[in-house]
């Protein structure tokens, strides 16, 4: 019977050109098309923005909720609010405006007031609008700020390393965040492309590790592949991993106790990304007071051998 081959989840459709699986910043090089307006998940989507363009989508719904209502007043007419009276079109038209995100907001002047029943109807609306509005506002707000989140920081480079007898495949991870990380494990995987009667394609492999986990992630972690005659690096030349289009897959799951969940992050380094014969300088050295000092700007300090 035929074994499957191992796949993580990436697929071993292999095209050209070749484009990293995992980009820099940890998301899937995957792009999705056809989808429908099913599909589209409002809150997800606002929750995952960046900050600039979650607080100009917050200004823009909050200037077009003010800007429906105030065309609602205005075309109630003159007479309809008391005190938005003015000399021209555009006078009682930004007067409604204001009026309108007066009542949106509860904030209630009592410089403009409505003095008709429908005009009442339109402000009771608002208001509902209103509180409902800023209570979703506030959700995401605290949504953004509470989620957990991993903030990772990878060396740039993987080196090949000299270990022990032999040599191995390294990196480096560190915790950028002032919070405590616990009990942090890696997976880590070697993604090449092989020649195949039906063409090119993808093939992976996980590597061993000398150490998989870690208790406490409060300084630096230098994670170890030992190159062996189990491991598929076993002889292969940078010209072979080039020749391959090979990368190295990295998955971190560790525990935020701050927060009480557990945190996940993505990295890759592609066969251009390796250094050869070099080692990871120190990033951390104890000062007169005998603490501990990590040097976040040392994480890929790399000497030569």
């Amino acid at each position: 019977m035929h074994k499957p081959s191992f796949d993580p989840g990436l697929t071993q459709q292999f095209g050209a050109p070749y484009r990293r699986v995992i980009n820099r910043d940890g998301s899937f090089n995957v792009q999705r098309r056809g989808g429908t307006w099913r599909d589209f998940h409002p809150y997800r989507q606002l929750i995952d923005m960046g900050w600039p363009a979650f607080l100009l989508t917050l200004f823009v719904g909050y200037v077009a909720a003010n800007t429906v209502f105030a065309l609602a007043y205005f075309a109630l007419g003159p007479n309809q609010l008391q005190g938005a009276d003015a000399a021209g079109g555009m006078g009682r038209f930004l007067n409604t405006f204001f009026f309108s995100s007066h009542t949106l907001t509860t904030v209630g002047y009592g410089n403009i007031w409505p003095k008709t029943v429908a005009a009442n109807l339109v402000a009771a609306l608002e208001a509902l609008v209103g509180v409902l509005g800023f209570a979703v506002a506030t959700g995401l707000l605290f949504g953004r700020v509470s989620r957990p989140s991993a903030r990772l920081g990878f060396s740039d480079n993987a080196l090949i390393a000299p270990y022990q007898d032999g040599s191995s495949l390294q990196f480096r991870v560190v915790n950028r965040r002032s919070n405590s990380l616990v009990e942090a494990q890696a997976q880590v995987l070697l993604m090449t492309v092989e020649l195949e009667d039906a063409g090119p394609v993808r093939r992976y492999q996980q590597l061993t590790l000398e150490r998989p986990s870690v208790l406490f992630l409060a300084l630096t972690w230098t994670v170890v592949h030992p190159i062996d005659e189990q491991s598929p690096l076993w002889g292969k030349t940078a010209a072979e991993l080039a020749k391959s289009q090979a990368e190295i897959i990295i998955l971190i799951k560790a525990y935020d106790d701050t927060f009480s969940q557990t945190v996940i992050s993505r990295y890759s380094y592609r066969h251009d990304d390796l250094l050869w014969g070099a080692r990871f300088a120190p990033a951390f050295h104890v000062d007169a007071a005998g603490d501990l000092v990590l040097e976040l700007r040392k994480l890929g300090a790399t000497v030569s051998n």
